[in-house]
């Protein structure tokens, strides 16, 4: 399953437009509330150069890279945890996403209303923020009741995850999100099912008009200091410029881009702060010169169970695995010149993959 990340935000803040933007995919964008009514999935290509490195030595029938979802949520609004503008419904869409990419507008346009009427991303990220905060707050209240019937039953097995409960539902009344309570490994995995809101990371987009780019104005350096004081990463784009973008002829939107002052498109700015979000790396494998493939895991991930990300009978019948980096592979030219040259390592279950890391695996069936 490819890492999907959830984008919302209020209405009118360009969701719709950046996910066009990422995904190509023409979903209706409007200038009032509620275009997007059910879930937008875009499968997207992650852009990795040194897929085609590889494919350029190894020569494949076919070259798979490695993928990532935008889930495009509906506008959420005050109140969308009592079901105001279908919230629940929607707030229900991103409870299974890994992180959430937090759309704030930053731009001025009489043409696309705001609903509060005036723009103020402080305003916008603290009514984003109180919702997900009361959502998670009514699931845990649930929760609470559930475990407090189970408890006259059998005390001792539910008094550890009622004092959890307890501690978590205290943070939230206090304003503080599930994923900065101070819980062990067991604790979080205890809460695991509930799928809190708070308990997922979150990125922040700072959707900005033409006229503010490269730097951003004054809105956008409001976004940029909230997500620095909580720790995670700021994307300054505009939708709707990279929307456009994408009906233009390659050359003249890098073109158009360098004029802005862009390096690269927003997607590739968006992939890369969601991986260091997520804590992700990408390895490569090579299968008999058929096929190139790449694939993500998180940071610190074995190579057995790297191999178990590939095929489970890989995982299973695991006996060592030859290793070289991407780096050493392109230098060397050929895989049979970086095995010549003493580059391809053997590594035992216990390796850690490193980033860019070309992988082969020996298994038994």
């Amino acid at each position: 399953m490819s890492l999907q990340i959830g984008i919302i935000g209020l209405p009118n803040a360009g969701k719709s437009t950046l996910f066009n933007a990422l995904t190509d995919a023409g979903v209706p964008t409007a200038a009032y509330p509620f275009t997007t009514i059910d879930p937008n999935v875009g499968v997207v290509t992650v852009p990795d150069p040194r897929v085609e490195d590889i494919a350029a030595i190894v020569e494949p029938e076919r070259v798979v890279p490695t993928t990532i979802e935008f889930v495009d949520i509906a506008g959420l609004v005050k109140g969308a945890h009592r079901g105001e503008g279908l919230g629940n419904q929607f707030l229900g869409h991103i409870r299974n996403v890994d992180a959430i990419a937090m759309v704030v507008r930053c731009f001025e346009d009489p043409e696309v209303a705001h609903p509060a009427g005036i723009v103020d991303p402080l305003t916008d990220v603290e009514t984003l923020d109180l919702e997900l905060t009361l959502a998670d707050l009514a699931a845990v209240e649930r929760r609470q009741e559930k475990v407090a019937s189970q408890t006259k039953a059998e005390p001792k097995g539910t008094v550890t995850e009622a004092m959890l409960l307890e501690r978590v539902h205290a943070g939230l009344s206090a304003g503080q999100p599930a994923r900065k309570l101070k819980l062990t490994p067991d604790e979080r995995a205890m809460l695991r099912d509930l799928n809190l809101l708070t308990a997922k990371l979150v990125l922040y987009v700072a959707n900005v008009g033409e006229d503010d780019l490269p730097e951003g104005g004054e809105l956008a350096a409001q976004v940029c200091a909230i997500a620095a004081g909580d720790d995670a990463p700021c994307v300054l784009l505009s939708a709707e410029i990279e929307a456009e973008l994408l009906t233009w002829p390659e050359d003249e939107a890098s073109e158009y881009r360098a004029v802005l002052g862009l390096k690269q498109p927003g997607l590739y700015r968006l992939v890369e702060a969601s991986y260091r979000l997520l804590d992700l790396i990408t390895f490569f494998t090579t299968t008999g010169g058929h096929e190139v493939r790449a694939w993500t895991v998180g940071r610190g991930t074995s190579v057995v169970e790297a191999a178990g990300k590939i095929h489970t009978d890989m995982q299973r019948g695991f006996i060592r695995a030859d290793i070289v980096s991407h780096t050493e592979l392109a230098r060397a030219g050929s895989y049979a010149a970086a095995r010549e040259q003493g580059l391809v390592r053997t590594e035992g279950r216990d390796y850690i993959v490193q980033d860019g890391d070309v992988v082969h695996i020996k298994f038994n069936v």
